[in-house]
């Protein structure tokens, strides 16, 4: 076995490999830029070696820099992790030529399944199903739109080399394919400088399952079934589960031996992933084929028991599978969220920042399940805007699939994250929503679902009853704390009352309080009562509470008469009062938020990069104000109406935060 590894990559990844290397017994050695030099990755490695500026291009991809720390390490493996180098063939040919064992598939493996046109047709001559289409190259509009006509409306306009949804058009007619095979060839040539075009029926109600395999240097290969990963937004895995909700025994077992099958036509070895697109009556297509470790492998460790990375590492090392397809069972029920660093509340535009609070939910039993959280961040340390988004992986296991929703549930519930915007609310609305709870969903489950971006979860009546009576009883707890402050005056002491109001969700409810040393009977006006338990001191973050014998996970903040309180994707401001301090509060003013309507704000903590227009310059609605650079993307920000530009109070170079302002109108 390899006495060193060095991980090619950082963050997650890099972390998840440390921890299966650490426990076979095998030296790490981690790579950092500046960025990352105080990088969880840094901290848990063996050894670090610094790798320049902390852009990637600058750094984690340039190849004579990796390869000069692997020298100065003496690694004898790599391990590329997912994204980066994993793909890249020039790599694997270097680490070969330097006889340092590559922890990934052969170089010839990479290429075939790089190219889309190529890996299309070697499959199609594996026997695996391919989506109709034409795999030759396109000449011109007119060829596409004659090709277009023989496949059949719709069709997908796809880049070769495409890849993150670039160079990609849906045509439902010869206009649509006309405008968009030379939308896709531009794009294709300025991305990828590639513009080679393919075109292929496009499935509707289309399902994304994808087949982990594994194979070995001695001709075994075996698949370790499939994940669901239809939730996506824009391109983007969100939510992903193993097995899938879809599939029937006949269809895993179909789609498993083609995947094998492909893997063995291109002398695979190491852990892939061949990806298939699946219609509403279980057809599948190849998609594409992965030549790495896929962000989603947890969920299929999960169910499996197999940790894919010490397979990768053993394969590497020349040694053969220690099992075979037989032995590969299907254990209870995973899934996998991505917790990213964006704001669902801004249209999920990148945030970035330092994390005040980070507290995870503890991995382990949960419930009837058990909780695992891969991740690469730590409290206090810096989201930065150099890299992908994703702070962390969170993953529940359950004998079922309704009991592993339900540990996903209160697992979000219970992990805390401030300082930055982030995707936890909404996760929660995936959790509960009925789609996905009956496993219907399709790849367009986000955009159909949040078309218009999501703005919150509005609880259900049960739901915020169970809430009101909470936060009765930890008001209660926080009263009587209060009344026994010390210092007070004489004859002057505080009475705690039973009778409450409690306000929450524009709805309000009177509840009367009695206590007993286990916990609060909250009874409501209508006569119905719940009973309230749990472990909630005041000054506390988070609440774990029972009401009437269902757990309820609160994240908690003190506001004035009551609390901010935090679940199932809801962020309430609950207020408890006596009958007569709501009597007044219902005579308050309502505070009307400032009008910001003629100032462009900044959405996202970011860079401006360029102003496109004057002071004085007269602005038609949709035209381009400026742009603002956040975690490597630009952002164009356009005026919403037509106006004139009063003043600029930022330029090019400066740093700005959340809702500072851009620009002010007339």
């Amino acid at each position: 076995m390899f006495d060193k590894i060095l991980i090619a990559n950082r963050g997650e990844i890099a972390c998840r490999v440390i921890k299966t290397a650490r426990r076979m017994g095998i030296t790490t050695v981690a790579l950092y830029s500046d960025a990352d030099r105080n990088a969880l990755h840094v901290e848990m490695a063996d050894e670090a070696i610094h790798i320049g500026p902390p852009p990637a291009n600058q750094s984690y991809i340039v190849i004579d820099k990796v390869m000069e720390a692997i020298r100065v390490s003496g690694a004898q493996a790599v391990h590329p992790g997912y994204g980066f180098l994993s793909e890249n063939p020039k790599f694997a040919q270097a680490l070969e030529a330097a006889g340092v064992a590559f922890v990934g598939p052969p170089v010839k493996a990479i290429e075939a399944m790089g190219d889309k046109i190529t890996s299309k047709k070697l499959a199609q001559e594996a026997g695996v199903n391919t989506v109709p289409g034409y795999m030759g190259l396109i000449e011109d509009a007119d060829e596409a739109v004659k090709i277009a006509g023989e496949i059949g409306y719709p069709v997908m306009i796809k880049a070769s080399a495409g890849g993150g949804g670039k160079g990609m058009r849906i045509a439902w007619s010869d206009a649509e394919a006309r405008e968009g095979f030379q939308s896709s060839k531009n794009e294709a040539a300025s991305s990828f400088g590639d513009d080679r075009i393919f075109i292929e029926k496009f499935v509707t109600q289309p399902r994304h399952i994808e087949i982990q395999v594994l194979a070995d240097q001695h001709g075994n290969c075996v698949y370790l079934h499939e994940r669901e990963c239809s939730i996506q937004r824009r391109n983007q895995k969100v939510v992903e589960e193993a097995p899938s909700p879809f599939l029937d025994e006949a269809t895993r077992k179909a789609m498993g031996e083609q995947a094998v099958a492909l893997a063995q036509a291109v002398g695979y070895t190491s852990a892939g992933t061949v990806e298939f697109i699946v219609d509403g009556e279980r057809n599948f297509y190849f998609l594409e084929m992965n030549t790495r470790l896929q962000v989603e492998h947890p969920v299929t460790e999960m169910i499996t028991g197999i940790d894919l990375v010490e397979q990768m590492i053993r394969v590497a090392n020349g040694e053969a599978l220690p099992f075979g397809q037989d032995d590969l069972t299907i254990n209870g029920w995973a899934i996998e969220n991505r917790l990213y660093a964006e704001d669902p509340y801004r249209n999920f535009l990148p945030s970035i920042g330092r994390l005040t609070r980070y507290r995870p939910p503890a991995e382990g039993a949960m419930g009837a399940g058990t909780v695992r959280n891969d991740t690469g961040v730590y409290e206090g340390g810096e989201i930065s805007m150099y890299y992908d988004p994703m702070i962390a992986k969170l993953c529940t296991w359950a004998p079922t699939r309704a009991q592993a929703i339900e540990t996903m549930r209160t697992a979000l519930d219970a992990f805390e994250v401030e300082g930055i915007g982030h995707n936890l609310p909404f996760l929660s609305a995936v959790m509960d929503h009925p789609k996905f709870v009956d496993g219907t969903m399709t790849t367009a489950f986000i955009a159909e679902e949040w078309p218009e971006g999501f703005d919150g979860v509005t609880l259900d009546d049960t739901a915020l009853r169970r809430v009101a009576a909470a936060a009765a009883a930890m008001n209660r707890v926080a009263e009587i704390r209060r009344a026994r402050i010390s210092g007070t005056l004489d004859n002057h002491e505080r009475k705690v009352g039973t009778e409450w109001v409690v306000e929450a969700q524009g709805d309000r409810f009177d509840v009367a309080t009695a206590a007993d040393r286990e916990g609060t009977t909250v009874t409501f006006s209508t006569g119905a009562a719940m009973r309230v338990e749990g472990d909630w001191t005041p000054g506390d973050r988070l609440a774990r509470m029972t009401v009437d014998g269902v757990p309820l996970v609160l994240k908690v903040d003190k506001i004035t008469q009551g609390f901010r309180l935090r679940t199932r994707g809801a962020d309430l401001k609950v207020h408890v009062r006596t009958p007569r301090q709501a009597e007044l509060a219902a005579l308050m003013p309502e505070k009307v938020p400032p009008d910001t309507s003629k100032m462009l704000l900044c959405p996202m903590p970011g860079l401006i990069v360029k102003v496109d227009v004057a002071e004085g310059d007269e602005v038609q609605e949709g035209q381009a104000l400026c742009t603002v650079e956040a975690m490597k993307m630009e952002n164009i920000l356009r005026a919403e109406r037509k106006g004139v530009v009063a003043k600029i109070n930022a330029g090019p170079g400066d740093s700005l935060a959340v809702d500072d302002v851009i620009m002010e109108f007339e």
